[in-house]
Formats: C-alpha cells, structure tokens, sequence
C-alpha cells in the first residue's frame, strides 16, 4: 500500500512513517526539504520505503502525482499548540497551518487521475471544549473556546473529500506520550522531584502512548469500513493530580508540588487557561468497539515504557 503523510517528520508523523514503511508499505512524505527526508526518517528497510515529495505548505504541486486509487493520505500537519503564550500572531499561525494543509490535501486530489481510497484527517479532544469528569465519546458535539474552533475547522478542512467517495477518518488525539513531545518538557523538574499537579488537579487529562497513536492510526487505515470521528485516547480515565503521582511513581520521585493557576495564566495566559488547566474526559468508545487492542491501556504503563525510552 502507499500512504502519503503530511506532517511526516513530527513526533507523530516519524514514529508513523517509521511503523508504516517496516510492515512494507511505501510512504511519502511531502516536505519542503524533500531530500532530508530519508536522511531523517531512513529508507523503510527491506519491505517497504520511504520517499520524500516536494510541498509548497499549501497545494498538492510535487506530491498530488503520488496519488492512486489504493493510496491512503494522512493528514496530521499543524503548528505545536502548546509552544508558548497565545499572542494574537501565535494563534492566527496555530489555525492558518492547519487549514493550508487541508488545502493542499484538496488541492492534491482534485490534481490526481483518481481519488485516493481513504483519508486519515488530524484533530484533537480539545473539540469538545471543557467537559469536567464527564466522559465524552464520538457523539458529543464540539465546545466554545478557541481549541474547539480550531479543531472545528480543521476537521472541515478536508470535508469535501467525502462527497468524491473517498473514505474519511477523523481521529481527535489527546496528550501523546513518548520520548518527546509534552512529556519531554514536564521530566526534568519532575526527575528534581519538583513535579506536581496543574492548578487544583482535578482538571481530566486524557493520554495515549505514541505506539498506541500510531498503531490506532495504521489501524484505522487496515481496517475497511470505518469512518468517521474516533478518539485517540488510552482507555483509562486521569485527572491532572493522579498524572503528576503517576509520573512520579514511574521516576521515582515525589511529585506533590502543585504549579498554582494563577501562576501558570500569569505566564501562559490563554493557552494556560486552555490547554493545561482545562480537561475532557475523552474515551475511545468507537476504537474499542471497532476492536483495536492497546497495548499501554494504563496511564502508569504508558509512562513507564516512555521514561524508559526518554
């Protein structure tokens, strides 16, 4: 099979590129350093391979010409949401990514001979807005605030897809964990023993383990018959304060020193309020029920084995 992945080089997109190209499949990666992709990512050994296209950031010129009626395209480019404080530049950048690469996903299938079979469009829990303990599957409708507008629009970015027949996956991803990406940020005070609870603690923090997000998400692609919202997230349930004693079990450390709210908004302002202080108990009700297996259900495990790669 070949897959397309936009976003390819990321924290996600690498470890999926990776997982793909060893089960044998070809991927294509558009990049606007094509040639340092391979040197990136490697060739995909001896099955399968990996292949950098030429990408402007926002058509299909240079990689619409990979598209076949068999190929699938994974859509997970986006600017990092929780770099830094939400400056008006900083948000208009944050949403602008993701509707240009929606784009250049239309803009490459109206390019290509044929639409490809399938489609794997990036989201996030934050859709759904604040939500407290509730738990909140598929079904829910999305939120108010400026993450739920932003996933809002990048879902629709590539809504046009389906009315070509082209199969549509959504998959709204919470807090990944893995060697990188937000957990790379939180281990050196936590490993000083200085870690703890957001604000009061209480706020839900749904999580998958990176080889949980990128098996989901090879999947979702293997798996004929299957459309649709599906939450990326680890079946168990966590707030902020069982994540900071769970981190700190899995480093050894005591972890009971709360970052106070007021602290974390003097310093983050929105993106605080938001991203950190903020949750939604979201649960994979529709990956479970369509029969994918995790394989770090648990939030202890998932830190365990990522500590462990850290």
């Amino acid at each position: 099979m070949r897959i397309i992945i936009l976003g390819g080089t990321g924290f996600i997109g690498s470890a999926l590129t990776r997982l793909l190209a060893a089960q044998g499949h070809e991927v294509v990666v558009p990049s606007r350093r094509p040639a340092k992709v391979a040197a990136q990512l490697g060739s995909g050994g001896p099955a399968g391979r990996i292949i950098g296209a030429p990408f402007d950031g926002s058509t299909g010129t240079g990689w619409a010409e990979f598209i076949t009626p068999d190929t699938s395209i994974v859509n997970l480019a986006g600017e990092n949401i929780a770099a830094g404080r939400w400056t008006p530049e900083v948000k208009q950048r944050i949403e602008a990514s993701r509707l240009s690469a929606g784009a250049a996903v239309m803009d490459a299938i109206a390019q290509a001979k044929a639409p490809p079979a399938m489609l794997v469009q990036a989201s996030a829990v934050g859709y759904y807005g604040a939500r407290g303990v509730e738990a909140v599957d598929e079904s829910a409708g999305p939120g108010d605030n400026f993450l739920s507008r932003v996933a809002m629009g990048w879902e629709a970015s590539t809504l046009g897809a389906e009315a070509l027949g082209v199969r549509r996956v959504v998959i709204r991803t919470s807090m990944v964990l893995g060697p990188g990406g937000a957990l790379e940020k939180m281990l050196p005070i936590f490993r000083l023993g200085l870690g703890g609870p957001l604000g009061g603690g209480k706020q839900m923090l749904p999580f998958i383990h990176l080889d949980d997000e990128v098996g989901a998400i090879a999947f979702l692609i293997q798996t004929p018959g299957l459309s649709g919202p599906f939450n990326l997230s680890a079946p168990e349930s966590v707030d902020s304060r069982g994540f900071a004693r769970a981190l700190g079990r899995a480093l050894h450390r005591p972890a009971f020193l709360p970052a106070p709210a007021f602290a974390l908004k003097l310093l983050l302002g929105q993106m605080a309020e938001e991203v950190l202080l903020s949750g939604v108990n979201a649960i994979p009700a529709r990956l479970l029920a369509a029969g994918y297996r995790f394989r770090y259900p648990s939030l202890l495990q998932a830190l365990e084995a990522s500590v462990a790669a850290a």
